[in-house]
């Protein structure tokens, strides 16, 4: 007798240590994953002649020194937070709209955090007046892009929330809608390339596409921060989301204000999604297929699901960004293309596999 009742607690703290491991394991193939890829570049320089800028900026050789740190090291690390982004914003849709289907790209919100930067790359269209904007840092940013990418996604994310509010609209309604807002805003998109400039032209249909070209400390930073304070929000909201991974029905038994909670949650998913994109344009299926990736391991409980959620979707765009400068010598291929290409069969096979375990 006393073992049966003891059962449930040691299968979970069985299950707490494991997700711990994967934790760790996830995170230290995420730190080798960006050592490749600064390992990976122009300039035939080596890693072990890159390290030691690394640990000693001052005593390095100057040419390592520029390359690691004003090259290489910022396009790293910026694989490594957009993915978590990516991947956290994945991640909440999934719950929120209990859709395993559900992520940022296809319910509408990055094509429409798209033309808000678009309107500001191609247009020079800011909703921050320049008054507004004088310091260098928030301009060296890219604040304004951010801001524009920030409203439509938000306005998509709003546009969502609103119509799930409504008698009788269900889940997979909301999924209709948002690739309905999809094909809307990319349409807006193609309005916007039909009338840009031969260069600009150029430069939207290479970001489109997904490129970290445009990092920087100071981008960087921002998304750190976004990162951070969305994180924060979503760890103390970690028992309503796991309790809505359950259903809605279960969630409201149990306490949990679903609206207020699908609100806040679109609000961090917007602005995850929005400032990934304006940084580093679209990329694809790193918020799809990580969180599934991560629920296969660890489950649905958001202690566990959300971080490793966020590491793996870092180690998959790592691992794109180290394959967009090796896979064709001297030819920086862009990180969409590569994730559309292996993502699509990956994922097709992570269906086929769940499948197989649930028949």
């Amino acid at each position: 007798m006393t073992g049966t009742l003891t059962s449930p607690a040691t299968a979970w703290r069985h299950r707490q240590r494991q997700g711990a491991r994967w934790l760790w394991v996830i995170g230290v193939l995420v730190v080798l994953a960006c050592l490749l890829d600064i390992s990976q570049g122009s300039g035939q320089l080596t890693l072990a002649r890159l390290l030691p800028a690394l640990w000693q900026p001052q005593a390095a050789d100057p040419l390592a020194h520029v390359i690691l740190w004003q090259l290489r090291l910022p396009i790293a690390l910026m694989a490594v937070v957009v993915g978590a982004a990516l991947a956290m914003a994945g991640a909440q849709m999934q719950t929120l709209l209990h859709n395993p289907l559900a992520d940022p790209f296809t319910l509408g919100v990055s094509a429409a955090a798209s033309v808000g930067a678009g309107l500001g790359l191609i247009l020079h269209f800011d909703l921050i007046p320049a008054g507004l904007a004088p310091l260098t840092f928030l301009n060296a940013a890219g604040l304004g892009v951010t801001l524009n990418a920030f409203v439509f996604a938000l306005t998509a994310s709003l546009i969502l929330w609103s119509a799930q509010r409504l008698p009788g609209v269900g889940v997979q309604t909301l999924v209709l809608l948002g690739i309905a807002l999809m094909f809307f805003f990319n349409a807006l998109l193609g309005v916007l390339q039909f009338v840009a400039s031969p260069e600009a032209l150029q430069q939207l249909i290479f970001w489109s596409m997904g490129s970290l070209e445009r990092s920087s400390w100071p981008r960087l930073g921002v998304l750190s921060a976004v990162i951070l304070v969305c994180g924060v929000i979503f760890h103390r909201r970690r028992s309503e989301l796991t309790a809505l991974s359950l259903g809605e029905t279960q969630a409201r038994a149990l306490g949990v204000d679903v609206r207020r909670l699908r609100l806040t949650g679109l609000l961090c998913t917007a602005l995850l999604t929005a400032t990934a994109v304006s940084f580093v344009g679209s990329v694809g299926f790193i918020g799809l297929v990580a969180p599934h990736i991560a629920r296969l391991l660890v489950g649905e409980q958001q202690q566990r699901f959300l971080p490793l959620s966020a590491l793996l979707g870092a180690l998959l765009l790592s691992l794109t960004s180290t394959l967009s400068k090796s896979l064709i010598p001297d030819v920086l291929l862009p990180l969409g293309m590569i994730t559309a290409l292996i993502g699509l069969p990956f994922f097709v096979s992570l269906i086929l596999k769940r499948r197989g375990l649930d028949g």
